[in-house]
């Protein structure tokens, strides 16, 4: 057994990692969801139901690309460090704004978070691996994810 996790150790770790700031995120949203439901939204909004499938979505896609990316052995340091500012700033915006109720400084970590997803998923590119593609859905959706922000923002 021992022997399995030393040689899946990364493996571990990323799976750990990814389900640490998907039930982080989980618990500051929950945390916030009265604030939330309160808000003015615009007419055009994403049903509450779609954004929990898609966050499950991009996880998983996470968890498959990094699988392939440790077989191959092409992980890198920037693209570790990458994936570590992407979880964080994840968990910092669902701080932030659902639970902190900080509309503006959401709409700020947000940007970071946006851009920072494009700088992760361009580094993974680099790896010359096609199923990195797959994780372009990341940073579409974070920017859609701002656009939301961004909506709530000047309406609140």
């Amino acid at each position: 057994m021992l022997n399995f996790i030393k040689e899946n150790l990364r493996l571990i770790i990323t799976w750990v990692v990814i389900i640490v700031v998907a039930v982080l995120g989980s618990i500051f949203v929950n945390l916030g969801m009265d604030w939330f439901d309160s808000l003015t939204k615009p007419s055009e909004w994403v049903p509450n139901f779609v954004i929990p499938i898609i966050w499950t979505v991009i996880y998983l896609l996470f968890a498959i690309v990094f699988i392939f990316l440790y077989k191959k052995e092409v992980v890198n340091t920037k693209i570790i460090v990458l994936g570590i500012l992407n979880a964080v700033f994840n968990v910092l915006w669902c701080l932030v704004f659902f639970t902190l109720n900080q509309l503006l400084l959401g709409e700020i970590v947000i940007i970071i978070n946006v851009v920072l997803g494009a700088l992760l998923v361009a580094e993974l590119t680099k790896t010359q691996l096609w199923y990195t593609f797959l994780l372009w859905v990341y940073p579409i959706w974070l920017s859609i994810a701002t656009l939301l922000n961004t909506a709530v923002w000047i309406l609140n």
